[in-house]
């Protein structure tokens, strides 16, 4: 994620009970409730916050005061080079000036959560399933394969606020926010101590390289920032590595430190309302929601640490949704035939596809899994089903018309070939997609189908 995806500040509270501390050690136990306000006492209660932060999950945590920092200062010129696109919720001056976010505002302590799981990167992934022409399947970034990460975040901050009003007894004002509001959370990390920020735009992190979530607290709390006076952020390791630049599709890193979000997959399947630039179709492949690949090829991120919280973990669908109930509402239930999954395969491609999906526990014939998902199932949602799918999940901020769109654009970079056992259902799916009463998803559509008879021109 290369910019914020912002979500609702003003969802309501999450149930604390299975996010903030079940996987978590034990809470530190309670000092003497005390009033701070020395320097001594400062120093005191940002080193407990650190420690019961850890203790509820979290994987580093540091304390900065609000100031102008430097990457503040730049953000005008990003956003005047049109560089936002249309996400002109980060124009909010008080993303540039922290102080303006709450009054009576000291501190803010930055959470880092590390949502890294045993699968393989991205681009491991693509080549594994390049030879299996019979199921085109597409990638959701792995930080939305789960619960929605706000929720989880905001489960575990909202835990720290709680147990820093039971061990401080100094009223203050606390306000959570997780990826949600104005905030530059990465320019607060950085300043925190957690790491520096890489060519890639992220926050770097030498032992947990970027598969961090970012979370902050602004408070009214005097506690002592983590750096001293006299230390500096982290130095930046990326020296003259340019792996990041390189592997970039669209080319949405122009310069090493600088994102035009207006190029990058992430921005194009989440943000962006209306139809993809067809200059950058191609280039995104199979990706149908984020893209994880400037960060797949960042060497510190070869041996990150994985963590197994289930949040994170891909989500299992038991369904029968998707491309066959789109296919039966075009050509009636008697014409299609019925089958164990979503695509109605038998033989070496249903065994190809139930061997890759069986390697999650409690996968089954017929489920759906997120860890490359099938596109035609994707593609064939309807409005009622998307919802019921990604319930709590991130996936539901690129809408159902915005995933319908990658899903199709998805399936014209598949190259699927006539002869592939689901050759004719996908170009049936894309042929009642054309017909759809969302322009953005017709054109889409007729897009994907023009590429497929183009490639089988080519053959």
């Amino acid at each position: 994620m290369g910019f914020d995806i912002a979500g609702d500040p003003c969802l309501p509270g999450i149930d604390l009970a299975d996010m903030g501390r079940s996987n978590a050690t034990p809470l530190l136990e309670s000092r003497r409730l005390r009033d701070c306000g020395t320097i001594g006492d400062m120093a005191a209660d940002s080193a407990w916050v650190v420690e019961q932060a850890k203790a509820l999950g979290f994987d580093l945590c540091g304390v900065v005061r609000p100031e102008q920092f430097p990457e503040l200062a730049r953000f005008g010129e990003w956003l005047g080079r049109g560089y936002a696109g249309e996400m002109a919720y980060l124009e909010d001056l008080r993303r540039r000036e922290p102080s303006r976010v709450m009054e009576d505002l000291r501190s803010v302590v930055v959470c880092a959560l590390n949502y890294n799981t045993r699968h393989p990167y991205s681009t491991t992934a693509a080549a594994q399933c390049a030879g299996d022409d019979d199921e085109p399947r597409g990638w959701i970034s792995r930080y939305a394969w789960g619960d929605d990460y706000h929720e989880v975040l905001w489960g575990k901050l909202n835990a720290l606020v709680e147990a820093m009003k039971e061990e401080i007894a100094e009223p203050f004002a606390a306000r959570a926010y997780a990826d949600t509001g104005p905030v530059a959370e990465r320019v607060l990390a950085k300043h925190a101590g957690l790491g520096w920020l890489g060519k890639n735009t992220l926050l770097l992190n030498e032992t947990l390289g970027s598969w961090l979530f970012l979370g902050v607290i602004f408070t009214s709390l005097d506690l002592a920032a983590s750096l001293g006076p006299a230390e500096v952020a982290p130095p930046d390791l990326c020296g003259n590595c340019r792996q990041c630049l390189d592997a970039c599709p669209t080319g949405a890193l122009v310069e090493p430190y600088v994102l035009d979000a207006r190029r990058c997959i992430s921005y194009l399947t989440i943000e962006l309302r209306g139809g993809i630039p067809e200059e950058f179709r191609e280039a995104m492949g199979w990706q149908v929601y984020g893209c994880d690949i400037c960060q797949d090829v960042c060497p510190f991120n070869r041996s990150a640490p994985v963590k197994e919280l289930k949040f994170f973990q891909p989500r299992i669908c038991h369904c029968k949704q998707g491309e066959e109930s789109a296919l039966r509402a075009r050509s009636g239930e008697k014409q299609i035939p019925r089958a164990n999954n979503a695509l109605g395969m038998t033989g070496r491609g249903a065994a190809r596809s139930h061997a890759r999906q069986g390697s999650a526990e409690g996968v089954n014939s017929g489920d759906e899994y997120l860890l490359t998902p099938k596109l035609a199932w994707l593609a064939g949602l309807s409005e009622e089903e998307f919802r019921e799918v990604f319930r709590g999940s991130a996936v539901k901020r690129a809408k159902w018309a915005g995933l319908v769109r990658n899903a199709c654009i998805a399936l014209g970079n598949s190259g699927i070939r006539e002869g592939a056992e689901t050759f004719e259902r996908i170009v049936s799916l894309l042929g009642w997609l054309v017909e759809s009463e969302n322009p953005t998803i017709v054109e889409s559509a007729r897009w994907a189908l023009s590429r497929i008879k183009k490639a089988e021109v080519r053959n």
